[in-house]
């Protein structure tokens, strides 16, 4: 109600001085005389133009006319202001009965106009005053409508930060699996946002900022929702693109107020989505940004001016900390970093025994699925279950079986089968035999990851067919032998084509691609070439998004030193991989036939073959 009578009074008062505006420049303007200096004016001939009304005499004076002997000196200056045909002057009406005979003398136009009526005043009334202001009217309440002009600019330096409460918030440590470490860093500050006082007694103050860290969908947008869930606190949600606009100075006002409204609402958790948008390394050059600057400089500012017993805590979420302004990092500000990393194969059966309650399922062995997706991360998880729902949705199926999760992880890890995509017999054989070189290695070669599936049906864009491998546990070290055994299962494929057509194909492209990088890595990185030493090239950034590096840090000759390495182990594998192919050609034949007839063999097909171990 008072937004709408201050709408109103706003509309009022804008109305009044537009009615102002239009009568100083559209009224006609006029110099104000004496009945006698008209008289004067009209017996020296002065006059071009009279009209006669009710209460007043208008007069237009000749532009010619020297008026300085009859008039005033303010009188004259009035009149220059005017232009030179509209240089009038008013006066009172006189009862003169000689006026009329005095003007058919002087053979001055003259004109009357009658007195007006009541129907002629409100046909003027409406006309130049209700009317115009009707249209004005509507007009401007639908602009501010269809625009919401005021409440733009009024709310443009807000925060857009969300406020939810303990009850909307929804989530505790019970929605959160995989990430055990993760929980256990963030369960002091829970038990500080619960029980403050008692960590005061002794001089310990919360962490200011907690900055949570890792790759996408590992659920740290989560794990922030369950650390204010638990703690039974408001959590203030805001992304860090928001505070990013394009008029200067508004990223730093929406600063203020989020803080204004944590400060409000404390204790409480402020969650900052995506830092690395406004948290950015600063540009000290001359091409850095001032709005984002600002806004930075403003989040240090508050984050530093905080009371340490405000009992508000700032959570962060980046995939990008390398990228991170320094000053953000330091310690009494984002001093608590918090890695929420991809699970392993006991976080993964978590994830899914929290997810697969959400839908009907019949007898599924979640310790095999979660053995088949290594490297999958929480949200990879969800999508994999949703997946397997929509299978089994597909088949009219009463529940979800292994078998929807099996073709789900291949539909996640290759790509949509497509089987009406015609392929000719050559190409077919190729494929085959090319997907059989991969098994032939892998099966061969102790140590090999085992191959749980190859398949000759086209999936994705590109791929004629693929070869699936899954390690038997989650591995962080691996050594030099197992890395040449896996470039060497890489180049089983075009080996297998060598070996059976005498020549290459375009099918081992992407094999090519993923050999030359780990190649590249136990050179550049790994430091396992002898001759180059033990240096490692290219560092680590340890980016859970890649960024492409442009320069070098070492000289031209090693460089060539780098490249000659790089083909030597590339060499090296791809000679083992055409030796096993040639010596274990018969089982390739075999199992080349074999695929071409089903298209799709499992590891108990592979168990038939019977290829002998290295």
């Amino acid at each position: 109600m008072k937004k709408a009578l201050r709408k109103v009074f706003k509309f009022i008062l804008l109305f009044l001085i537009v009615m102002w505006v239009v009568y100083l420049f559209l009224a006609p303007k006029a110099v104000r005389v004496s009945y006698d200096e008209f008289q004067n004016l009209l017996k020296s001939n002065m006059l071009s133009t009279v009209t006669l009304k009710d209460n007043e005499i208008i007069s237009t004076i000749k532009p010619a006319a020297d008026s300085s002997n009859v008039l005033t000196k303010e009188q004259l200056d009035d009149l220059s202001r005017l232009p030179p045909n509209q240089q009038r002057i008013t006066t009172s009406v006189v009862n003169d009965p000689n006026l009329i005979q005095a003007l058919e003398n002087e053979k001055i136009v003259f004109s009357g106009e009658p007195k007006n009526n009541l129907w002629d005043t409100i046909k003027t009334l409406f006309g130049i005053w209700i009317f115009p202001g009707v249209i004005f009217f509507l007009l401007f309440t639908f602009l501010l409508s269809r625009m919401k002009v005021s409440e733009k600019v009024t709310d443009i330096g807000k925060s857009k930060g969300k406020v939810y409460t303990e009850k909307h918030t929804g989530i505790t440590f019970k929605d959160v699996a995989g990430i055990d470490e993760a929980k256990i860093e963030s369960l002091e500050i829970v038990d500080f946002l619960k029980n403050s006082k008692y960590y005061r007694r002794l001089g310990a103050r919360a962490p200011k900022g907690v900055l949570l860290i890792g790759p996408p969908g590992t659920g740290k947008t989560l794990l922030a929702r369950a650390i204010a869930g638990e703690a039974k606190v408001p959590f203030i949600s805001i992304n860090g693109s928001e505070f990013v606009e394009l008029f200067v100075g508004v990223g730093a006002a929406r600063v203020r107020d989020l803080f204004r409204q944590a400060h409000a609402v404390a204790p409480c958790i402020i969650f900052i989505d995506e830092l690395d948008a406004l948290g950015r390394q600063r540009d000290y050059s001359f091409r850095g940004n001032d709005e984002k600057e600002q806004t930075l400089n403003q989040l240090l500012s508050e984050m530093d001016g905080f009371d340490v017993n405000t009992d508000v805590i700032i959570l962060a979420a980046t995939n990008r900390p390398e990228i991170l302004d320094s000053a953000l990092l330091r310690a009494g500000r984002f001093d608590r970093q918090v890695l929420v990393d991809k699970p392993d194969k006991k976080g993964r059966l978590q994830i899914l025994n929290l997810y697969i309650k959400k839908i009907h399922s019949g007898n599924i062995d979640l310790t095999e699925i979660a053995a088949m997706t290594p490297g999958f991360t929480g949200a990879d998880l969800a999508t994999l279950v949703n997946e397997a729902a929509l299978l089994a949705t597909r088949r009219n199926a009463e529940q979800v079986e292994m078998k929807d999760f099996i073709d789900a992880v291949e539909r996640v890890v290759a790509g949509l089968e497509r089987r009406n995509r015609l392929i000719n017999p050559e190409e077919r054989r190729i494929t085959a035999y090319h997907e059989m070189g991969h098994t032939v290695v892998a099966l061969a070669l102790p140590g090999a990851d085992p191959v749980t599936k190859v398949s000759i049906i086209q999936r994705g864009a590109s791929m004629l067919g693929f070869t699936m491998q899954l390690p038997k546990n989650d591995r962080s070290i691996i050594t030099h032998h197992e890395l040449e055994t896996k470039l060497a299962v890489m180049l089983g494929g075009r080996a297998a084509e060598l070996a059976v057509f005498g020549e290459y194909s375009t099918g081992a492209v992407d094999d090519l691609l993923k050999v030359t990088d780990l190649a590249r890595d136990m050179v550049m990185r790994y430091g396992m070439q002898e001759s180059l030493g033990h240096i490692a090239y290219e560092a680590d950034r340890r980016a859970f998004i890649p960024v492409l590096k442009f320069s070098r840090d070492f000289s031209e000759k090693t460089a060539e030193e780098i490249d000659e390495a790089i083909r030597k182990i590339v060499q090296s594998a791809f000679d083992k991989a055409i030796t096993i192919i040639k010596k274990n050609k018969k089982y390739l034949d075999q199992g080349a036939k074999i695929l071409l007839e089903k298209e799709t063999l499992d590891k108990h097909d592979l168990a038939t073959l019977g290829v002998p171990k290295e």
